[in-house]
């Protein structure tokens, strides 16, 4: 049985399964905040969203066991879970009251004014930039993010102005429930940074990926906007399948009015310095001009959106650096596809370009393990003078492949004096990786 959860529900007891993904934790908090109580279970528990929950009173439960199993009125199940989970199976052999984490969500954001940041890659920085900008203006914006941010003391809250910004995925919402995520949050703007085959897991080709995007620019209405940058063709194919809102293509000279040329961003006779700007490689620009062109829509003036990114202290894991002594750098970094990785690269280059930078790249996610991006996952790094590649499941004939990080430190306790900077892409646990290299360098 499915359930709705609006304002006429208060007060439920809610138990969430799989509470420790970036999305249901950030689910947690909200409910929390309209006044539920939140338990909720996970095979483990990791910080920085462990430790988000622990500060909100929220119980957690190791494991599934069905006799751990607490009572609750509604049961919202992540989609880590399949049929065949103990807790799973009991909720459906006794009829109890279960949903989904993005339909609740879709359900409470559903009178305010949604904005919804998708794409292959920079959803997140996309993301808190916009919610930046909003904060900057004294608007306290709502908003559910798959990341931390240092400008924020956590990874979602309710707010209490008209504003919800969205890191709205394309992954599957539940085991019941294939459609993707971002299917239930009937965004007012839609953005689409990027689209690429990625989540192989569930997706047998970029079709289906279209597929499931165009179910939401249908959901968007005619009064909405849908914003995208210009010459990525996957993005120009999905429009050309059918869109009833608002275009608004970014970079495209006769068509929009917000583009980078020269070292400057250009919006109509303003210009700002990117050299101003804390970021680092040309997809962070990228993100940057769809936050300022977003939130110019709902009123906010470019001038003063650039003054709030000037400010802004970045994302976790997005080119983070995670440790610096007078001799090395480390920078942690969440880059987990081709594209992703050779603009990382590509930025790091740009950032340290008197530097010898060492590359540490785990292949963690489904696409990447499975081998879908072939030789481009490889070429994605060859701009670095030297790459190791971690959990590497069978042999890419690439020199330097470990299926564990002890063989891997084994090997960089001989190398690591030839480089001044650790450049760390992963996006699972990067500290198991970080923090043995960053005692390794500590003890050199």
């Amino acid at each position: 049985m499915v359930t709705n959860v609006t304002d006429k529900y208060l007060k439920m007891k809610i138990h969430i399964l799989g509470i420790c993904g970036t999305f249901m934790g950030g689910l947690a908090q909200i409910l929390v905040e309209k006044g539920h109580t939140v338990t909720g279970s996970d095979k483990q528990f990791y910080p920085p969203m462990s430790d988000q929950l622990e500060s909100l009173g929220i119980k957690m439960i190791e494991g599934y066991k069905e006799s751990d199993l607490p009572h609750a009125d509604l049961y919202v199940i992540g989609n880590a879970l399949s049929r065949g989970n103990p807790s799973v199976e009991y909720i459906l052999n006794h009829r109890l009251e279960y949903s989904s984490g993005p339909k609740i969500l879709g359900e409470m954001i559903r009178d305010r004014t949604v904005i919804a940041v998708s794409g292959t890659h920079g959803k997140t920085s996309t993301s808190f930039l916009i919610c930046e900008i909003f904060q900057s203006q004294g608007i306290d914006v709502g908003f559910l993010v798959g990341g931390v941010s240092d400008s924020f003391n956590n990874s979602a809250r309710l707010g209490s102005s008209e504003y919800f910004v969205i890191e709205a995925d394309e992954y599957d919402s539940a085991f019941f429930d294939k459609r993707s995520k971002f299917i239930h949050y009937h965004p007012n703007t839609f953005i689409i940074n990027n689209i690429e085959f990625d989540h192989a897991d569930i997706f047998n080709d970029l079709s289906d990926i279209l597929k499931q995007f165009h179910h939401a620019v249908r959901t968007v209405p005619a009064n909405g906007h849908i914003i995208f940058h210009d010459g990525d063709k996957n993005i120009a194919d999905l429009i050309d399948m059918g869109c009833w809102s608002k275009k608004h293509q970014l970079g495209s000279k006769k068509n929009i009015q917000l583009l980078i040329e020269g070292g400057v961003i250009k919006f109509e006779d303003q210009q700002f310095n990117i050299a101003d700007l804390p970021m680092h490689g040309k997809h962070n620009l990228s993100n940057v001009i769809i936050a300022m062109y977003a939130t110019s829509l709902h009123g906010i003036d470019p001038k003063d959106s650039f003054l709030a990114l000037k400010n802004s202290k970045g994302v976790k894991r997005r080119f983070e650096t995670v440790f610096q002594n007078d001799d090395k750098i480390v920078i942690d970094d969440f880059a987990h596809h081709p594209t992703a990785i050779s603009h990382t690269v590509e930025a790091a280059i740009n950032h340290f370009p008197a530097q010898r930078i060492l590359g540490i790249i785990e292949l963690a996610s489904n696409t990447m393990s499975q081998g879908h991006h072939g030789k481009d996952l490889y070429k994605s790094a060859s701009g670095l003078e030297k790459v190791y590649w971690l959990n590497v499941s069978s042999k890419k004939n690439m020199e330097f492949e470990y299926d564990s990080i002890k063989l891997l430190i084994s090997d960089l306790k001989k190398d690591i004096e030839n480089f001044d900077v650790i450049l760390i892409m992963s996006n699972k646990d990067s500290k198991k990786i970080s923090e043995p290299i960053i005692d390794l360098i500590k003890t050199k």
